[in-house]
């Protein structure tokens, strides 16, 4: 099953299909890990009949680390987890390269799979171990303002809220994120009235609804952890959509599971066909421990998910009562064209200055070259209605260029990007933060679109303002204006300190390009634009 993009746009090639995209890193971020003992040494000896076990994992479960090493001491049954986005993990199944690098696979969600034969194929079992909805959190005082009972609210309620421009919002990236896709389901079938899994006829008649519930969206991104941050930091926005286990561990939130259905992650451990028997029988194992009493207690009083066993009561945090579940999509086509309206049609759209270092040392080792590849692949994902602006500068700021991937026109757009890209020609000093100042003039505020800067440099600052020149400038701005972050790359020698300390401060994230690619740090901003 492979369609179109949700972020392609019209009369181009996809760079990847919407499947592809929304089984991104359901934290944005695609991380590799591996667990040591408890105390960083060498795994404790193993009890008879157990083994280690190799697990690719989806992000979010590194908070299950106390857990597993419970499960290490009561079974001697160690788990390696590799933590990865869950569309890694599918492609990596789907294509082979998972066996025999791998024992089981962790992910958040068992839909996926359905949503790919091929990657279904390669498991042999797959069990549920714990379960947490997406869930709306809102600040208590909004919820008295809106007059709301939490055990009442249905999302036509929400909906109407968000557009009477009473209620504002915060959302994971459905393209790259599961909590995001479960939301965006969750939505849909609210306000469609569908009684079962959607349809292409339920999506075209939520639209006009649909597209008024996204104008609230003030927050968007690939990660839950920096969309937690972001919200705190900025405290203007009124909620949170995201798992109700994210939602529990925030302060002063009102966590609304709606009336009329939620989507629930399940988390199912799975062994992989190409497992041998005995390490099968070790994934079993590891499974009945995972859902004995004793340790479902402990995953619901230490992660606020819910158990999955009967007789194991949730963590007092968790309301008991029952909710309707929403269904995923039951065919990939109506998944892709439901991302394709969500990233094209309904969400509000991005403006992105891109300010890039085009110093003399971005000649050295073949960085520009990096850099115009790593552009040029990027006009892949562009949506329709963004704008995007590259900025290069050395000394100075050498040129401000904006161009619009138009829905009637996305080639003049797309063209015009790659056109000034393979222009850019690397000489001059590295003036940081002028250039920086020059991105905030440019963006001035437009509460119509998510807006953000991305700053690519390979080195510190060596000309121009200074930083703490540019921290009285950034505390001189217009409060519209401050809340649009910087997101750093970090590349070459580039200041790892001076980076952070321009993504702290402005609420942004920092990105590294020395541990992996140019072109996968790009990628990974996306989900935050």
């Amino acid at each position: 099953m492979r369609a179109p993009a949700p972020g392609r746009v019209r009369g181009r090639p996809a760079r990847r299909t919407a499947l592809t995209a929304v089984l991104a890193a359901v934290l944005a971020v695609a991380v590799t890990a591996c667990t040591e003992g408890a105390d960083g040494g060498a795994a404790a000896p193993h009890a008879p009949g157990a083994g280690r076990l190799r697990v690719l994992a989806s992000s979010e479960l590194g908070d299950m680390a106390p857990v597993l090493d419970r499960i290490r001491e009561d079974t001697g049954i160690e788990v390696v987890p590799t933590y990865t986005g869950t569309r890694d993990a599918v492609d990596r199944l789907a294509s082979g390269r998972a066996d025999g690098a791998y024992d089981a696979v962790w992910l958040s969600s068992a839909a996926y799979l359905r949503l790919d034969p091929a990657a279904a194929r390669k498991v042999v079992s797959q069990t549920p171990v714990m379960s947490s909805p997406v869930a709306v959190g809102v600040r208590p005082r909004t919820v008295r303002r809106l007059g709301w009972n939490p055990r009442e609210v249905t999302w036509s309620q929400v909906h109407a809220a968000v557009a009477a421009g009473e209620l504002t919002y915060g959302m994971t990236d459905p393209a790259r994120s599961n909590s995001g896709f479960s939301a965006l389901i969750s939505v849909a079938s609210g306000l469609s009235g569908a009684q079962s899994a959607l349809t292409r006829a339920d999506v075209d008649r939520a639209a006009p609804r649909l597209r008024e519930f996204f104008a609230g969206q003030r927050l968007t991104s690939g990660s839950s952890g920096w969309l937690a941050s972001a919200y705190t930091r900025r405290g203007s926005v009124d909620a949170l959509l995201n798992y109700e286990s994210v939602l529990l561990g925030m302060d002063d939130l009102t966590v609304i599971r709606p009336k009329d259905g939620v989507v629930t992650a399940d988390y199912p451990l799975a062994a992989l066909a190409s497992a041998d028997r005995s390490t099968r029988g070790t994934v079993r194992r590891l499974t009945a421990a995972l859902r004995s009493p004793a340790v479902q207690r402990l995953i619901t009083d230490s992660t606020l998910r819910r158990p999955v066993v009967a007789g194991v009561p949730p963590a007092a945090a968790l309301d008991p009562g029952r909710r309707r579940e929403l269904p995923f999509p039951g065919t990939g086509s109506v998944a892709d064209g439901l991302l394709d309206a969500y990233e094209n049609k309904l969400r509000r759209p991005s403006r992105t200055v891109y300010v890039l270092d085009t110093s003399g040392s971005m000649g050295e080792e073949g960085r520009l070259d990096r850099l115009k590849k790593a552009l040029t692949g990027l006009t892949g994902g562009f949506r329709e209605r963004e704008e995007v602006t590259l900025m290069p500068f050395g000394s100075a700021v050498k040129s401000v260029r904006t161009h619009v991937v138009r829905p009637g026109n996305p080639r003049g757009g797309l063209d015009g990007i790659r056109r000034d890209t393979a222009a850019l020609t690397a000489d001059g000093d590295t003036a940081v933060y002028t250039s920086l100042e020059k991105a905030y003039g440019h963006l001035g505020s437009d509460e119509d679109a998510f807006t953000s800067i991305v700053l690519m440099t390979d080195g510190e600052n060596t000309t121009g303002a200074s930083a703490a020149e540019f921290d009285r400038f950034h505390a001189r701005l217009p409060r519209a204006q401050r809340e649009i972050p910087v997101f750093p790359v970090l590349f070459g020698e580039s200041d790892r300190g001076e980076l952070e300390h321009i993504a702290d401060l402005t609420g942004g994230r920092l990105f590294d390009a020395l541990k992996g690619s140019l072109d996968g740090a790009f990628e990974e901003i996306r989900g935050y634009q």
